[in-house]
Formats: C-alpha cells, structure tokens, sequence
C-alpha cells in the first residue's frame, strides 16, 4: 500500500489538515502531512517545512524567512514539486486552504503524472479554476466557508474531501485486458476530416485520444506524454503556435512540443490551421486585426488569415523546437493547404502566405535520420494526405 500525502501550511491551517489526516488514518490508510508554511513548522506535520523548503535548488533559505510572502510562496511551491517528485508511494494527494496555498499545491500538483488522484479544497474553488488545473486531472472542491478552524459545516466539506481520496487511494480503476497503445492526436474543426481520415485507418491497432486544439488541449496531450501514458504523437493541427505568436485566444504555453522532446516518443506532426489566428466574438478582434481577412467560424469564433510576415515566424518557432527533438519524428508539409478554407476558391486560400511558412520551417528545420521533413503536394484533409501520415507513424512506431 502507498501514501496518502495531506499537503498544507500548519501554522494557519493545523486543525483541519490533522482532522483531514484522522480520517483517512481512520480509513485504514496511510497518512502523511506535509507543513508547506512559509512562516515556521507545525508541530503536527509528520513532514517538517523546512524539510521541504531544503529541496529548493537555491536552500532552505530561498523559502524561509523571507519578508516577501509571494516570493516565499512561489519558491515554496517550486520545492515541494521536486520534494513530491521524489517520492514513489504516492497513492493521492489532498491539499487545503485559501488562495496562496491553493496556487502552492497544485503547482506541484501539476507536475504529477496524469492519474495521480489529486483533490485540492479551496477557497476560490467556484471561480475560474483554470490557472491552478491547468491540463491536468485536479479535482478542485469549494470549501464553501474559508479554511479557517472547524465548524459543523468545514467538518462535512473536509470530511467529505478526506473520504474521497481515500477511496481513490484504495480502489484504483481496473486495467482492461487487450487495451491497445493510446495515440494522442490535435484536432481543429478544419482538420477534422484529415484526424478522422487517420484514425480509421489505426483504429485496429491503436486507440486514438483527440485533443482539441485549443491551447489547454495541446498542452494536454503533452502532459499525458510526460506521464507516460500514451505511445506516440500524430500532431497535425499545430494552430495553437499562431495564436501564441499573434495574440489569439487559443495559444499554447511556449513549452509546446516539450514533451517531444523530454520523452522521445514517435512522433508525426503538421502544420495544420496555422493560417489562422482565433478571436472570440468579430466584436472582439483587436483593433490592429479589424482589417485583415476575417472569417467569422460561428457566432463565438472568428478566424483571422496569417500573412506571409507571420507564417515566416511561425514556421521558424516551430522548426526551432524540433530541432530540439532526438526521438523518431517525421513532419508533414501539405503543399495544397494547411486547412479546409485554405484551398482554392476558399476565404483562407493564399499561396504566398503558405509558401512564406514551407520556406522558413525548410530553411530552419535541422534533418537527421531520426527527424524528417517530407513535403506532400495535397490539402491536409485529402486522402492521400492521411495515408501519407499513417505510414510514416507505423514506420517510426514499428
């Protein structure tokens, strides 16, 4: 049996993590609490603050003892992730408490592999949440009174929290006989027919997991990667890099392909929808965009077409981070167009501007044996274009 880590400062919220603790001890499990204070240790932690705030790459001292309290915090955090990533018993994790501590748990939280329970009870858990969850599996629950002593109803929200973890720790979900290798794989809605293309043709030897490409879904399927938890990438909708580039609303984090190169997994990759950057409503656009070629997707989204400027620095970033990348990769060109708009007679159609892209990611892209660039001459969602993409990723997967 592993651990069942309770995470929290002890100075201010002592009663309720040793209450936390009882129960889940109570449970039948094990049970550790972790002080992550920046102001001095509980004496009920079983792991001591500065236990922690010693695996800060710069000391002890680095955390503690500080008068700036967000810099002790952040430095805080940045400890008890690599604290956390030493341990090998982690069966779940629970923090508590109010904003500071909720930013400081579930930093480490995020660095823990996908499947890991985790379940943070904060006081900002009805709000935006997306900042502490990120691309991960956090489940967050509202404490509904501040984490501040116990009362009839803190005893029902960390009971009920404490409960929980428990029976995540103790009832792991089964393994399924014959399950087949995940490939995770972006999506947009104007390469769907491409990604629908390639996964009918690895349906019987590979489970497919899409990922919208939205910004938090490529950083999702890098996180799984990390996690160890799929068997290659086929990541042709690569969107997310324009609108990091250019301001959209749906940018990737500047760690994007990271996972690329942290595992060396098989990987397949496109340029697909990078001729475009995404807005929310036409109202929206930013005022230097109103110009431009706009195409209004529905009443929520509107496309902006990337000119030859832009391409030309998207291209470059991307080539740059493969380059970084030594595993098995092949990455495709689609000569006839990178989207569904982005061919002839279509609003994104502009031979200037995906030329503008194949030139810079070819003058920058660094070929070896082990990471290819092949240039095709179709339309990302033609056929041929996904039978091209499945031979390459059997051919590197094998």
């Amino acid at each position: 049996m592993g651990t069942v880590y309770v995470i929290g400062t002890c100075d201010t919220k002592g009663e309720e993590l040793d209450y936390a603790r009882s129960l889940i001890r109570a449970a039948g499990l094990n049970v550790v609490l972790v002080d992550v204070g920046t102001r001095g240790d509980g004496a009920m932690a079983d792991v001591p603050a500065r236990a922690v705030a010693a695996m800060h790459p710069q000391g002890e001292r680095a955390v503690l003892g500080g008068d700036d309290r967000g810099a002790a915090v952040a430095a805080m955090a940045q400890a008890l992730s690599i604290w956390l990533a030493a341990r090998n018993d982690i069966d779940a994790v629970l923090g508590l408490g109010g904003s500071g501590n909720t930013a400081l748990v579930t930093a480490a939280m995020r660095d823990l592999p996908i499947g890991v329970p985790k379940l943070m009870v904060s006081t900002v858990a009805s709000g935006n949440v997306a900042p502490y969850v990120g691309p991960n599996d956090i489940a967050m629950m509202y404490s509904v009174t501040d984490v501040a002593g116990l009362n009839a109803i803190s005893r029902k929200v960390i009971g009920n929290a404490a409960h929980a973890v428990a029976g995540m720790a103790r009832w792991k979900p089964p393994a399924v006989a014959g399950d087949r290798p995940g490939i995770g794989m972006t999506m947009f809605g104007v390469t769907t027919t491409c990604v629908g293309q390639i996964r009918e043709r690895l349906e019987p030897d590979y489970e497919s997991y899409v990922f919208h490409a939205t910004g938090t879904g490529g950083q999702s399927m890098e996180k799984l990667a990390d996690s160890g938890l799929i068997a290659g990438m086929i990541d042709v909708t690569t969107t997310e890099v324009a609108d990091l580039l250019m301001g959209g609303v749906f940018p990737c984090t500047q760690d994007r392909f990271g996972a690329v190169a942290r595992t060396g997994l098989p990987y397949v990759g496109s340029v697909g929808a990078v001729d475009m950057v995404n807005f929310g409503a036409k109202d929206t656009v930013p005022e230097r965009y109103r110009q431009r070629n706009l195409y209004v997707h529905n009443p929520q989204v509107t496309l902006m077409r990337t000119t030859p400027e832009e391409n030309v620095e998207i291209g470059r970033w991307i080539a740059e981070r493969l380059n970084r990348c030594e595993g098995e990769l092949c990455f495709l060109l689609p000569l006839g167009g990178v989207s569904a708009i982005d061919a002839p007679g279509l609003p994104f159609h502009d031979p200037e501007a995906d030329e503008a892209l194949f030139a810079a990611i070819r003058s920058t892209f660094e070929a070896t044996p082990r990471r290819r660039l092949v240039e095709l001459p179709f339309n990302i969602n033609e056929p041929a274009f996904a039978d091209a993409v499945v031979a390459e990723f059997r051919k590197i997967a094998s």
